[in-house]
């Protein structure tokens, strides 16, 4: 069992819905607060929560992993052909 404490407001706003809606104040708790947790505790991966990070470089080219051995031989070719 858990109590809560409502300002005035919020609790007759609680119990004038539940009175329109003939229902009890614990249930519409219950609801809202399974429909907070089904909003705020989603499980996400290690890569969705960090997505905006992986594959960004202080160079801002996000492929460099995919084609560093084109980029190794530019850089090889621009150092040997001077």
């Amino acid at each position: 069992m858990t109590t809560i404490r409502l300002d005035d407001e919020l609790e007759n706003m609680l119990e004038t819905y539940a009175a329109l809606e003939n229902v009890s104040k614990s249930a519409i708790i219950k609801e809202a607060l399974s429909e907070y947790f089904r909003n705020n505790l989603q499980t996400a991966s290690a890569f969705e929560l960090g997505k905006d990070l992986f594959g960004q470089t202080a160079s801002g080219k996000a492929d460099k992993s995919l084609h560093y051995k084109k980029l190794i031989r530019k850089k090889l070719r621009e150092k040997h052909t001077h």
